[in-house]
């Protein structure tokens, strides 16, 4: 664009999509494939928080812990391997690394979808116009995709030995005590992280159990693994202070327990980022700080749609991806299948990994007259046995009807919830699974083992 086009203040748009994540660009693609004409604002880096300071470095930590695992266990395997030491600088290059691969990869996709990349921090102005920088950008639609970043509690002040997963991200030394607040899923996998480069790890965590948005099963499960891993952890206690001395952090639980740690990662959760960004003015509603919308994703201002982690629901980086492909193909006139979080696959990437998708037992119970599960046990799979990974694939479903639900635990599972994910969004029977053939020996094999035996014709397992 030249300069005199630049000062001209205005430019108009199909789409002006606000928030460059997964949400936000993946909308921006699909919108250009289908012939719109696109503008994307960003004032960080395109990518987002899952690129720079979510998954995809959590995800190289949680990688190099393993390796490190595997160094110190080399002798269970006959191998004859030493742990030395964690290498910060050398974790955070390697981390580094994989991120700047995909970020140079996404900006040359923005380059060859020919999307207007506009670099500054924007506002909502009214239900067509976003203003970056003095500059306004119209279009016909506005899709609002600003993410999240991680909450805090009242009172509790983010710096120096107290910090969130985006400091602890970046961290040049391997703490000996860390206070993980918050046994959710960003939690447990910096726990697991700081345990396998061998801190002393406890987690605080207010609800009675590790995970409380997955199956009671898998929370025991991984309670049961982290007590074997050394991992400590206090459930059903409220955190009440910190105070913070050279570089010591005392942590005061209620009732007056404290515990002294060189570090307090505050894993509460995310909170949306609406705030300031002119949401209510231009007549969106807001509701504590989220963007409500109807099922198409619409924010009740004609032409302003809503996607991500700002829309209530599951945070999850590939659901914000959806929405934007959603969006866009709502847009282009395509008419798409709305998105139902209780289909969206759930993973989180501690040792051992959960994976689950669909309803957990109690949700069914609540929805369904009468239920049935099944857990079959990763002893049986040859596979986890290989790996010397210990845990169990769990069905529920309605009885006498389709899959409704399959929670999964243990080393590498994630890799299993795309069949999962199949098998709960296709209303599959366990019949149905059970004809499938699943190769030997993997892990894959025990959704088919659970399958049989919820069909009535185990092999590997015992009623």
């Amino acid at each position: 664009m030249s300069a005199d086009a630049e000062s001209t203040t205005e430019s108009t748009y199909d789409v002006v999509i606000l928030g460059g994540g997964s949400g936000g660009y993946a909308c921006a693609f699909r919108a250009a494939e289908l012939g719109l004409r696109v503008a994307l604002v960003e004032k960080g880096k395109l990518g987002g928080t899952c690129l720079h300071v979510g998954c995809i470095p959590t995800k190289a930590l949680l990688h190099a812990a393993e390796v490190a695992d595997s160094a110190r266990e080399g002798e269970k395997f006959g191998v004859k391997s030493t742990f030395e030491s964690v290498d910060m600088s050398g974790v955070n290059a390697y981390k580094d690394g994989v991120i700047a691969r995909l970020y140079k990869g996404l900006q040359g996709l923005a380059k060859a979808h020919k999307i207007e990349l506009v670099e500054g921090a924007g506002r909502l102005v009214d239900a067509k116009t976003v203003e970056v920088d003095g500059r306004r950008i119209t279009g016909r639609n506005v899709v609002l995709a600003t993410g999240s970043q991680p909450k805090s509690l009242p009172g509790l002040e983010i710096g120096g030995r107290i910090m969130t997963s985006e400091q602890a991200m970046t961290l040049d030394f391997v703490p000996p005590r860390v206070v993980v607040l918050g046994g959710g899923v960003i939690g447990v996998e910096f726990a697991s992280v700081f345990r396998s480069f061998g801190s002393e790890v406890t987690i605080v965590e207010a609800l009675p159990r590790l995970v409380a948005a997955e199956d009671e099963a898998i929370s025991k499960t991984l309670e049961r693994a982290f007590r074997k891993r050394g991992i400590n952890f206090r459930t059903g206690v409220r955190f009440e202070s910190a105070t913070q001395s050279g570089d010591t952090v005392t942590v005061t639980l209620e009732g007056g327990d404290t515990i002294e740690a060189d570090l307090l990662l505050v894993a509460v959760g995310r909170g949306p980022v609406t705030e300031g960004l002119g949401y209510a003015e231009a007549g969106v509603s807001v509701d504590r700080g989220f963007v409500p919308t109807d099922e198409r994703l619409r924010t009740g201002v004609d032409g302003v749609y809503a996607v991500g982690d700002i829309v209530p629901g599951l945070q999850l980086a590939h659901r914000g991806f959806a929405h934007g492909i959603f969006v866009a193909e709502e847009i282009a006139g395509l008419n798409p299948a709305p998105i139902d979080d209780v289909g969206i696959p759930r993973v989180t990437y501690c040792d051992p990994e959960i994976a689950s998708v669909g309803l957990t037992e109690a949700q069914a119970r609540e929805k369904f007259d009468e239920v049935e599960t099944y857990e079959y046990n990763l002893g049986g799979n040859g596979k986890s046995q290989i790996l010397g990974t210990q845990g169990f694939v769990k069905l529920v479903r309605q009885k006498d009807g389709p899959v409704v639900g399959v929670h999964m635990v243990g080393a590498r599972m994630g890799e299993q919830v795309g069949e999962a994910q199949l098998i709960v969004g296709w209303e599959a029977f366990p019949e149905d699974v059970a004809g499938l053939i699943h190769a030997h020996p993997t892990q894959n094999e025990s959704l088919g083992e659970a399958h049989l035996a919820l069909a009535g014709k185990p092999l590997h397992a015992h009623n």
